[in-house]
């Protein structure tokens, strides 16, 4: 906090004093008005010691021996024994401010009561003003061929694909994560003063309350949404509409090309059987089908005839299998493969080999 700024609280403590002493007008109020119009850190102080001190004033701090949980009146606190060491020198200084001016006799208690406004603020109001500032920030990664559940700050989960990293910002006003690599399926939690954004690929994934799911891969994008309402946003780009998309969507990005397809929700929930160590493939072509189990085996395909790219695949097999995934290629397919290193290598079987 800079001198500037303390100078400020110190200003809106003693406005808040002056103003809860009593006796005050409407010549003051328009004063205090223009002070809090001068200046959006005078307001921003001013509000907050005055959150602080209601909240403090809930510990008892001027009120001791009183009713458990009253707050004090108004024109209470300069009778707090914290201003005085006991009643009979109170009733002193009382008769002492009676004889002096009007300015004397106020300004001490003004001093006071603000000094120990912004003690209170520092010790109950710390986390009102961590509200307004205070950002939870982590981050997950996984490695390939992990699955991680990541539970949220705000109720809502992540369930995390191998290979992902996500970072997570969440503040008063929204909740921000950010899909460096991999694919995350997201359970959010209704919160709807502050939406679930996930950043990924240059385009901004909004909910309020639903489930979908944000995957960046070979340099694309694609959204499935299983459940609620999602808007798709080019960061980039805010002036370009964005895609609005319900429940059975599939978007998919590349570039500044957005495709958006309605499918049923059995089919929507099958592109995310990856979450269950499932993938099913519909007339799927070999290329595609290789790359989603390379994304979870340490042992890669490698397709080294591209003649072969084109076949199509189809079945439900276990991500963590591709050999068994290769067996029935080899055995549907004209196709052989052979163990290199950490590799499999797939070609094209020679007509002789077909044959025998």
């Amino acid at each position: 906090m800079t001198d500037n700024h303390r100078q400020i609280e110190r200003d809106a403590a003693l406005w808040l004093a002056r103003r809860d002493a009593g006796g005050w007008s409407d010549r003051q109020q328009a004063a205090l008005d223009a002070w809090l119009a001068g200046n959006v850190a005078h307001r921003v102080a001013f509000l907050r010691l005055e959150a602080a001190w209601d909240e403090a004033a809930r510990l008892k701090t001027f009120a001791a021996g009183d009713v458990a949980g009253r707050i004090p009146a108004r024109g209470e606190w300069a009778c707090s024994p914290y201003f005085a060491p006991s009643i009979n020198s109170e009733r002193a200084v009382m008769r002492d401010r009676r004889a002096a001016s009007h300015k004397r006799r106020r300004w001490p208690a003004f001093a006071g009561i603000a000094a120990s406004l912004l003690v209170a603020a520092a010790v109950a109001g710390g986390f009102v003003w961590r509200d307004y500032t205070h950002v939870d920030r982590a981050a997950w990664k996984t490695a390939m061929g992990a699955r991680e559940v990541v539970h949220l700050p705000d109720g809502s989960t992540a369930t995390l694909g191998s290979e992902t990293d996500v970072r997570m910002a969440f503040s008063r006003g929204e909740r921000d994560l950010e899909l460096t690599r991999g694919e995350a399926f997201f359970d959010v939690a209704h919160d709807a003063v502050r939406p679930f954004v996930v950043r990924a690929n240059g385009y901004r994934v909004t909910a309020v309350g639903t489930r979908f799911d944000v995957r960046r891969d070979a340099g694309q994008l694609r959204v499935v949404v299983t459940r609620g309402l999602v808007r798709l946003q080019s960061a980039h780009d805010p002036a370009k509409p964005p895609a609005m998309l319900p429940a059975g969507s599939i978007a998919t990005v590349a570039g500044d090309d957005v495709a958006i397809s309605q499918v049923s929700m059995d089919e929507a929930r099958e592109a995310l059987s990856w979450r269950n160590g499932f993938v099913v493939f519909h007339r799927t072509p070999l290329a595609e089908a290789v790359r989603e189990f390379n994304r979870y085996n340490t042992r890669q395909i490698v397709i080294a005839d591209s003649s072969l790219d084109g076949l199509r695949v189809g079945g439900n097999f276990k991500l963590d299998n591709s050999d068994a995934f290769v067996r029935l290629m080899q055995a549907v397919f004209p196709v052989q493969a052979e163990l290199r290193d950490r590799e499999i290598v797939l070609t094209r079987k020679s007509r002789a080999h077909t044959a025998h």
